[in-house]
Protein backbone atom coordinates (compact mmCIF):
# COMPACT_ATOMS: atom_id res chain seq x y z
CA UNK A 1 0.00 0.00 0.00
CA UNK A 2 2.87 2.23 0.40
CA UNK A 3 4.74 1.51 -2.88
CA UNK A 4 1.50 1.99 -4.30
CA UNK A 5 0.47 5.48 -2.45
CA UNK A 6 4.04 6.83 -3.52
CA UNK A 7 3.54 5.78 -7.14
CA UNK A 8 -0.06 7.32 -7.14
CA UNK A 9 1.01 10.25 -5.86
CA UNK A 10 4.20 10.85 -7.59
CA UNK A 11 2.45 9.81 -10.98
CA UNK A 12 -0.01 12.81 -10.02
CA UNK A 13 2.50 14.91 -9.44
CA UNK A 14 4.49 14.44 -13.04
CA UNK A 15 0.93 14.29 -14.67
CA UNK A 16 0.68 17.67 -13.92
CA UNK A 17 3.68 18.54 -15.62
CA UNK A 18 3.80 16.62 -18.44
CA UNK A 19 0.22 18.54 -18.72
CA UNK A 20 1.94 21.82 -18.40
CA UNK A 21 4.64 21.01 -21.14
CA UNK A 22 2.12 19.43 -23.26
CA UNK A 23 -0.59 21.95 -23.01
CA UNK A 24 2.13 24.08 -23.96
CA UNK A 25 3.10 22.30 -27.07
CA UNK A 26 -0.83 22.35 -27.95
CA UNK A 27 -1.10 26.15 -28.15
CA UNK A 28 1.81 25.86 -30.72
CA UNK A 29 1.22 23.08 -32.67
CA UNK A 30 -2.57 22.74 -32.73
CA UNK A 31 -3.22 25.94 -32.64
CA UNK A 32 -0.13 27.53 -34.38
CA UNK A 33 1.27 25.29 -36.54
CA UNK A 34 4.08 25.22 -35.31
CA UNK A 35 5.71 21.41 -34.17
CA UNK A 36 8.47 23.14 -31.94
CA UNK A 37 10.92 20.53 -31.02
CA UNK A 38 12.82 22.87 -28.94
CA UNK A 39 9.83 23.28 -26.99
CA UNK A 40 12.05 21.18 -24.28
CA UNK A 41 14.62 23.64 -24.35
CA UNK A 42 12.88 25.95 -22.61
CA UNK A 43 11.85 23.97 -19.61
CA UNK A 44 15.72 23.53 -18.85
CA UNK A 45 15.93 27.51 -19.11
CA UNK A 46 12.97 27.80 -16.51
CA UNK A 47 14.68 25.00 -14.45
CA UNK A 48 18.33 27.06 -14.75
CA UNK A 49 16.72 30.45 -14.51
CA UNK A 50 14.96 29.15 -11.22
CA UNK A 51 18.35 27.78 -10.09
CA UNK A 52 20.14 30.42 -11.10
CA UNK A 53 17.83 32.89 -8.91
CA UNK A 54 17.88 31.19 -5.96
CA UNK A 55 21.73 30.90 -6.00
CA UNK A 56 22.60 34.79 -6.66
CA UNK A 57 19.40 36.74 -5.32
CA UNK A 58 18.12 33.92 -2.67
CA UNK A 59 14.97 34.07 -4.38
CA UNK A 60 12.05 31.19 -3.43
CA UNK A 61 11.78 28.64 -6.63
CA UNK A 62 8.21 28.84 -6.26
CA UNK A 63 7.99 32.62 -6.63
CA UNK A 64 10.88 32.46 -9.25
CA UNK A 65 7.63 31.87 -11.66
CA UNK A 66 6.82 34.89 -11.45
CA UNK A 67 10.11 35.45 -13.88
CA UNK A 68 10.52 32.71 -15.37
CA UNK A 69 7.00 32.63 -16.71
CA UNK A 70 6.74 35.65 -18.32
CA UNK A 71 10.08 36.32 -19.43
CA UNK A 72 10.05 33.26 -21.49
CA UNK A 73 6.12 34.38 -22.84
CA UNK A 74 7.76 37.34 -23.95
CA UNK A 75 10.80 35.31 -25.69
CA UNK A 76 8.24 33.09 -27.66
CA UNK A 77 5.80 35.72 -28.67
CA UNK A 78 8.89 37.91 -30.39
CA UNK A 79 9.95 35.13 -31.76
CA UNK A 80 6.57 34.09 -33.44
CA UNK A 81 6.08 38.21 -34.15
CA UNK A 82 9.53 37.43 -36.23
CA UNK A 83 10.92 34.10 -37.06
CA UNK A 84 8.05 32.25 -37.55
CA UNK A 85 5.41 34.88 -38.91
CA UNK A 86 8.19 35.64 -41.49
CA UNK A 87 7.91 31.67 -42.79
CA UNK A 88 3.89 31.94 -42.61
CA UNK A 89 4.05 34.98 -44.40
CA UNK A 90 6.63 33.46 -47.22
CA UNK A 91 4.88 29.71 -47.39
CA UNK A 92 2.17 29.40 -50.17
CA UNK A 93 0.83 26.91 -48.49
CA UNK A 94 0.67 25.66 -44.48
CA UNK A 95 1.57 22.38 -45.57
CA UNK A 96 5.02 24.22 -46.22
CA UNK A 97 4.95 26.25 -43.40
CA UNK A 98 4.81 23.87 -41.22
CA UNK A 99 7.78 22.11 -42.97
CA UNK A 100 9.84 25.23 -42.80
CA UNK A 101 8.95 25.91 -39.03
CA UNK A 102 10.13 22.34 -37.96
CA UNK A 103 13.45 22.88 -39.42
CA UNK A 104 13.81 26.31 -38.08
CA UNK A 105 12.60 24.84 -34.64
CA UNK A 106 15.97 22.67 -34.89
CA UNK A 107 17.82 25.48 -35.43
CA UNK A 108 16.40 26.93 -32.54
CA UNK A 109 17.25 23.69 -30.40
CA UNK A 110 20.57 23.56 -31.02
CA UNK A 111 21.07 27.73 -30.42
CA UNK A 112 19.25 27.07 -27.48
CA UNK A 113 20.61 24.41 -25.78
CA UNK A 114 24.75 25.82 -26.92
CA UNK A 115 23.70 29.27 -25.07
CA UNK A 116 22.66 27.59 -22.02
CA UNK A 117 26.07 25.33 -21.78
CA UNK A 118 28.15 28.27 -22.61
CA UNK A 119 25.62 30.26 -19.69
CA UNK A 120 25.28 27.23 -16.68
CA UNK A 121 27.96 24.61 -18.33
CA UNK A 122 27.08 20.63 -18.48
CA UNK A 123 27.28 19.53 -15.26
CA UNK A 124 24.75 17.93 -13.39
CA UNK A 125 23.16 20.90 -10.75
CA UNK A 126 20.64 20.73 -8.36
CA UNK A 127 19.44 22.00 -4.67
CA UNK A 128 17.46 21.40 -1.77
CA UNK A 129 14.17 22.49 -1.62
CA UNK A 130 11.34 21.01 0.93
CA UNK A 131 13.17 18.12 1.50
CA UNK A 132 11.61 17.19 5.01
CA UNK A 133 8.79 14.36 5.04
CA UNK A 134 4.90 14.79 5.73
CA UNK A 135 4.70 12.80 8.86
CA UNK A 136 0.97 11.70 7.84
CA UNK A 137 1.91 10.65 4.47
CA UNK A 138 5.65 9.89 4.24
CA UNK A 139 5.59 11.93 1.46
CA UNK A 140 8.62 14.79 0.89
CA UNK A 141 7.23 17.96 1.44
CA UNK A 142 8.18 19.67 -2.26
CA UNK A 143 6.38 16.96 -3.96
CA UNK A 144 3.08 17.74 -1.98
CA UNK A 145 3.84 21.58 -2.63
CA UNK A 146 4.51 21.11 -6.43
CA UNK A 147 1.20 19.43 -6.74
CA UNK A 148 -0.79 21.46 -5.26
CA UNK A 149 1.06 24.01 -7.42
CA UNK A 150 0.53 22.44 -10.54
CA UNK A 151 -3.35 22.27 -9.71
CA UNK A 152 -3.91 25.68 -8.91
CA UNK A 153 -1.98 26.51 -12.03
CA UNK A 154 -3.67 24.30 -14.40
CA UNK A 155 -7.07 25.41 -13.01
CA UNK A 156 -6.51 29.29 -13.47
CA UNK A 157 -5.16 28.43 -17.09
CA UNK A 158 -8.57 26.28 -17.71
CA UNK A 159 -10.70 29.08 -16.49
CA UNK A 160 -8.51 31.31 -18.65
CA UNK A 161 -9.17 29.31 -21.51
CA UNK A 162 -12.86 28.54 -20.64
CA UNK A 163 -14.18 32.13 -20.01
CA UNK A 164 -11.79 34.99 -20.66
CA UNK A 165 -12.62 36.47 -23.96
CA UNK A 166 -8.46 35.62 -24.59
CA UNK A 167 -9.20 32.17 -24.53
CA UNK A 168 -12.16 32.34 -26.78
CA UNK A 169 -10.61 33.78 -29.66
CA UNK A 170 -7.78 30.65 -28.54
CA UNK A 171 -10.45 27.89 -29.11
CA UNK A 172 -12.02 29.53 -31.59
CA UNK A 173 -8.60 29.72 -33.48
CA UNK A 174 -7.70 26.10 -32.82
CA UNK A 175 -10.88 25.34 -34.19
CA UNK A 176 -10.86 26.91 -37.46
CA UNK A 177 -8.42 30.18 -37.79
CA UNK A 178 -10.02 31.32 -41.43
CA UNK A 179 -13.55 31.66 -39.34
CA UNK A 180 -12.17 33.11 -36.41
CA UNK A 181 -10.81 35.79 -38.51
CA UNK A 182 -13.71 36.35 -40.05
CA UNK A 183 -15.57 36.77 -36.60
CA UNK A 184 -12.80 39.73 -35.86
CA UNK A 185 -10.44 37.59 -34.37
CA UNK A 186 -6.67 39.33 -34.87
CA UNK A 187 -5.43 35.74 -35.84
CA UNK A 188 -1.99 37.53 -36.09
CA UNK A 189 -1.68 37.79 -32.38
CA UNK A 190 -3.75 34.99 -31.17
CA UNK A 191 -0.86 33.01 -32.95
CA UNK A 192 1.82 34.56 -31.45
CA UNK A 193 0.21 34.80 -27.33
CA UNK A 194 -0.45 31.12 -27.88
CA UNK A 195 3.44 30.63 -28.84
CA UNK A 196 4.45 32.75 -26.23
CA UNK A 197 2.19 30.84 -23.77
CA UNK A 198 3.46 27.70 -24.43
CA UNK A 199 7.10 28.54 -23.75
CA UNK A 200 5.94 30.29 -20.79
CA UNK A 201 4.34 26.99 -19.43
CA UNK A 202 6.92 25.12 -20.28
CA UNK A 203 9.09 27.67 -18.26
CA UNK A 204 7.18 27.33 -15.46
CA UNK A 205 7.50 23.23 -15.47
CA UNK A 206 11.22 23.73 -15.59
CA UNK A 207 11.11 25.63 -12.53
CA UNK A 208 8.86 23.26 -10.51
CA UNK A 209 11.04 20.25 -11.98
CA UNK A 210 13.93 21.75 -10.76
CA UNK A 211 12.78 22.10 -7.22
CA UNK A 212 12.44 18.11 -6.71
CA UNK A 213 15.03 16.77 -9.57
CA UNK A 214 18.90 17.31 -10.56
CA UNK A 215 19.09 19.50 -13.78
CA UNK A 216 21.35 19.58 -16.33
CA UNK A 217 21.76 21.44 -19.93
CA UNK A 218 21.09 18.42 -21.90
CA UNK A 219 17.61 17.66 -20.70
CA UNK A 220 15.12 19.49 -22.88
CA UNK A 221 14.73 16.39 -25.77
CA UNK A 222 13.07 13.96 -23.63
CA UNK A 223 10.89 16.26 -22.02
CA UNK A 224 10.04 17.16 -25.80
CA UNK A 225 9.30 13.92 -26.76
CA UNK A 226 7.37 13.08 -23.72
CA UNK A 227 5.35 16.57 -24.65
CA UNK A 228 4.66 14.44 -28.04
CA UNK A 229 3.34 11.73 -27.24
CA UNK A 230 0.55 13.26 -24.55
CA UNK A 231 -0.21 15.93 -27.30
CA UNK A 232 -0.62 12.40 -29.64
CA UNK A 233 -2.54 11.05 -26.86
CA UNK A 234 -5.31 13.91 -25.98
CA UNK A 235 -5.82 14.43 -29.63
CA UNK A 236 -4.25 17.91 -31.64
CA UNK A 237 -5.32 20.86 -31.08
CA UNK A 238 -7.26 19.41 -27.81
CA UNK A 239 -6.22 21.31 -24.40
CA UNK A 240 -8.78 19.05 -22.25
CA UNK A 241 -6.95 16.19 -24.25
CA UNK A 242 -3.53 17.65 -23.38
CA UNK A 243 -4.64 17.57 -19.64
CA UNK A 244 -6.01 13.97 -19.43
CA UNK A 245 -3.00 12.45 -21.94
CA UNK A 246 -0.65 14.22 -19.36
CA UNK A 247 -2.02 12.45 -16.29
CA UNK A 248 -2.01 9.67 -17.59
CA UNK A 249 1.71 9.13 -18.72
CA UNK A 250 2.25 10.28 -15.72
CA UNK A 251 0.83 7.27 -14.09
CA UNK A 252 2.78 5.14 -16.62
CA UNK A 253 6.08 6.82 -16.19
CA UNK A 254 5.62 6.67 -11.92
CA UNK A 255 4.77 2.89 -12.18
CA UNK A 256 7.16 1.56 -15.27
CA UNK A 257 10.01 3.49 -12.79
CA UNK A 258 9.31 2.40 -9.88
CA UNK A 259 9.55 -1.61 -11.39
CA UNK A 260 12.63 -1.18 -13.74
CA UNK A 261 13.64 2.84 -14.42
CA UNK A 262 15.45 2.17 -17.80
CA UNK A 263 12.20 0.90 -19.60
CA UNK A 264 10.92 4.57 -18.90
CA UNK A 265 11.76 6.12 -22.36
CA UNK A 266 11.09 2.89 -23.76
CA UNK A 267 7.57 3.07 -22.63
CA UNK A 268 6.66 6.31 -23.36
CA UNK A 269 7.71 5.51 -27.41
CA UNK A 270 5.78 1.80 -27.12
CA UNK A 271 2.87 4.23 -26.14
CA UNK A 272 3.57 6.81 -28.78
CA UNK A 273 3.44 3.63 -31.57
CA UNK A 274 0.52 2.00 -30.19
CA UNK A 275 -1.62 5.18 -30.65
CA UNK A 276 -0.23 6.31 -33.74
CA UNK A 277 -1.51 2.94 -35.16
CA UNK A 278 -4.49 2.19 -32.94
CA UNK A 279 -6.05 6.17 -32.79
CA UNK A 280 -4.61 8.63 -33.97
CA UNK A 281 -6.56 10.92 -33.14
CA UNK A 282 -5.97 10.12 -30.02
CA UNK A 283 -8.10 10.30 -26.70
CA UNK A 284 -10.53 13.80 -27.40
CA UNK A 285 -9.49 14.15 -31.26
CA UNK A 286 -12.37 14.61 -33.44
Amino acid sequence: MIAFRDIFITGLLLGGIFALVSVGLTLQYGVARVLNVAHGEFIMVGAFMTFWLLGSANLNPLLSVAITGPVAFIMGFILHKTLFRRLMDTSPSLDIFEGKSLLASFGLLYVVQNLARIIWGSDVEGYNFLNSTVTAAQIPLNRLVALAFVVVLGGAFYFFLARTRLGKAIRASAQSPTTAELMGVDIRNVLAICFGLGLGLAAIAGSLLSTLFAIQTSIGLGYTVIAMVVVVMGGLGSITGAMIGGIILGLVSSTVTFFHPSLTMIAYYVIFIVLLLARPKGIMGK
